[in-house]
């Protein structure tokens, strides 16, 4: 009797990129390098808080919260999940 089980390229080709973004999702945090141990390094001048918060970035998510809407609340357009929602 013969197993049908066998995993096919595809099937190991999913494997393989499943568990490459798992591992690879791991990877990292958010935020600079550690210096080492005996590093006594101070921050440069003019590199202050209040001077990277005005900086745009991709990793700075409080820049431009203090400004308004830049554009105004359209009108409702309907959706065919709405009943489904109970909007």
């Amino acid at each position: 009797m013969t197993s049908k089980n066998r995993l096919t390229p595809s099937g190991w080709a999913i494997i393989v990129l499943s568990v490459s973004a798992l591992a690879l999702g791991g990877c990292g945090r958010k935020g600079p390098l550690d210096l080492p141990p005996t590093a006594n390094v101070a921050p440069a001048p003019g590199d202050t808080e209040t001077e990277r918060s005005a900086q745009p970035s991709v990793f700075n998510p409080t820049y431009g919260s203090e400004s308004g809407p830049a554009a105004s609340k359209g009108a409702k357009k309907p959706f065919i999940l709405d009943p489904l929602l109970g909007n």
